[in-house]
């Protein structure tokens, strides 16, 4: 009975050493004499030492970071561009058995296919075409990470520099383009103005009297204002009315 004890006490204590506890948002890798087992789902589960060992994997989406970095263009511009990637697991085993630190690898596989793409679009379309270009380096890199287990739910991209020389050659060429908007703009109402001008006078030369009404309408606009001196020049019209006012 007294050797009972002793052996109970060195089970206990390797039962209670053995209960490892897997969090809900966790998987655990279970290794058996080195080779993977099974994995661990939530709860406490049993892991025996020096036979078994275990690794807790975090399955939650994750946020990495990508530096920003200098990429060139299509049309050999330097820009400096970081993003944002979200991904998470899908298969814990393959993440921990398929790559060696799949933190790393994702975030260097970023980084490259980042410029890659970046170095086929021109900077015009890098610009314009954000969400796009994010979902192409989206697909590039999900495609990549699928046989770690990994699942890229997004890439944002953050921020596009451009270095000061570039900023005041797009500054010069927008204001350019608002200049260039802004003349066609005033031409064609100039065009529009003269068209209404030019059926004004049709109809007031086919209308008797129209240009007197005319007229007068604008000398009472003038005597409005009093503090200038206004030399108007009546129209010939005006004149062989009167004349012909004389005659009757």
């Amino acid at each position: 009975m007294e050797i009972l004890v002793p052996i109970l006490v060195v089970v206990l204590i390797i039962i209670l050493a053995s209960i490892k506890q897997i969090n809900e948002y966790q998987r655990g890798i279970k290794f058996t004499f080195g080779k993977f087992s099974k994995i661990m789902k939530p709860g406490w589960r049993l892991v025996i030492p020096i036979f078994q060992s275990y690794k807790k994997v975090d399955i939650r989406t994750k946020a990495v970071d990508v530096p920003s970095q200098e990429a060139i263009t299509k049309d050999n511009v330097s820009v400096q561009i970081n993003a944002v990637i979200y991904y998470k697991l899908f298969d814990a085993s393959k993440a921990i058995l398929a790559v060696e630190n799949f933190y790393y690898a994702v975030g260097q596989l970023a980084q490259t296919t980042m410029r890659n793409v970046v170095g086929s679009v021109t900077l015009d379309e890098l610009l314009a075409e954000r969400d796009k270009i994010s979902d192409e380096i989206c697909n590039i890199i999900d495609k990549a990470t699928d046989p770690w287990g990994i699942k890229v739910e997004n890439v944002e991209l953050k921020d596009v520099s451009l270095p000061e020389d570039m900023k005041r050659v797009l500054a010069i060429a927008a204001e350019a383009e608002r200049e260039k908007t802004a003349v066609i703009t005033k031409a064609k109402g100039e065009v529009e103005a003269s068209n209404n001008l030019s059926k004004a006078a049709e109809i007031m030369a086919k209308t008797p009297g129209a240009l007197h009404l005319r007229t007068l309408s604008t000398l009472s606009d003038i005597s409005s204002d009093k503090s200038n001196t206004v030399v108007f020049c009546l129209p010939i019209e005006i004149i062989e009315a009167m004349k012909g006012k004389e005659k009757k």
